[in-house]
């Protein structure tokens, strides 16, 4: 069950719950994410960014295809954080069924102008757009696009972004950071924020940044109407602190089969936990 990001994300939007957006680095975790997504019979995007995507190639992309349209659940492909109009493309050419350009960091009227042609490109081949509004922080060295500092989302911005953009969703920014946070520092999410933007705007939005957030933050804000949260850390983390542990010294280890299964299961108990925090557990079933 192949979906556009719009197809996805509107069900969302219309039952007030948010579909996990999984940033993926290999065939195994992709896997992974997809078996814990049909056990839980919850919809699911899977995100891969152009760091990722340099790592994973775009000829892994029609294999997720044929995982997908096997699927008991709807999947979405998304290519997450694009950067120019040319990465758009080659996102579209590849097959992913939704996308994002990120130009956040840019001034309002060339966001507005780069999103814009994403958008008439995108849509004319029936691919769903997420567009950025302000800025989302960074933590650490990964936090992809991060600023020096958070932006918050304009309401007035906001509506008029989406109405010269056309597009189909929007990230917000309203406290978040990419990354993990560090010991000292306190996320706190603008609830008041997010919910004048929404009432303003009325399509799906999105929450970038969303691994570390404390979960009654971020149970909040899938209330007041975000519909796509990203975690890409807190998965990966997962997965890579088991299998230090897996390996330990034992260089007799070399097999993938031997080493990855219980990377997976470690990374499954933490996408899980996440896909019953933002309600998306069973809602395949609306579909």
């Amino acid at each position: 069950m192949l979906y556009t990001g719009k197809s996805i994300l509107d069900v969302a939007n219309a039952h007030s719950f948010a579909i996990p957006a999984f940033n993926i680095s290999d065939w195994a975790m992709f896997t992974g994410i997809m078996d814990i997504s049909e056990e839980k019979n919850a919809p699911v995007i899977i995100a891969i960014h152009p760091d990722e995507v340099s790592h994973i190639t775009t000829d892994l992309i029609p294999a997720m295809h044929a995982r997908a349209h096997r699927s008991s659940v709807p999947v979405a492909i998304h290519w997450d954080h694009g950067g120019t109009y040319d990465q758009i493309i080659t996102a579209i050419k590849a097959g992913f069924t939704s996308v994002m350009i990120d130009a956040s960091l840019e001034p309002f009227e060339q966001n507005v102008a780069l999103t814009r042609k994403v958008v008439e490109a995108a849509h004319a081949v029936g691919v769903q757009v997420e567009g950025e509004l302000g800025t989302i922080g960074a933590n650490d060295s990964y936090g992809e696009s991060g600023a020096a500092e958070i932006i918050y989302t304009n309401v007035d911005d906001a509506v008029r972004f989406v109405e010269q953009t056309g597009v189909d969703s929007l990230a917000i920014a309203i406290g978040t950071s990419h990354g993990l946070y560090p010991a000292e520092k306190n996320p706190e999410l603008r609830h008041d924020l997010l919910e004048q933007i929404k009432a303003a705007v009325g399509i799906p939005l999105v929450l970038h940044g969303g691994s570390s957030n404390p979960d009654a933050e971020l149970a909040r804000a899938v209330s007041l109407g975000i519909n796509k949260i990203n975690i890409s850390s807190d998965i990966k983390v997962a997965y890579h602190d088991r299998m230090r542990e897996v390996l330990g010294t034992d260089r007799r280890l070399r097999e993938p089969n031997a080493i990855q299964p219980e990377c997976i299961a470690a990374m499954k108990v933490t996408a899980a936990e996440k896909i019953d925090l933002f309600g998306a557990a069973g809602k395949a079933d609306l579909y």
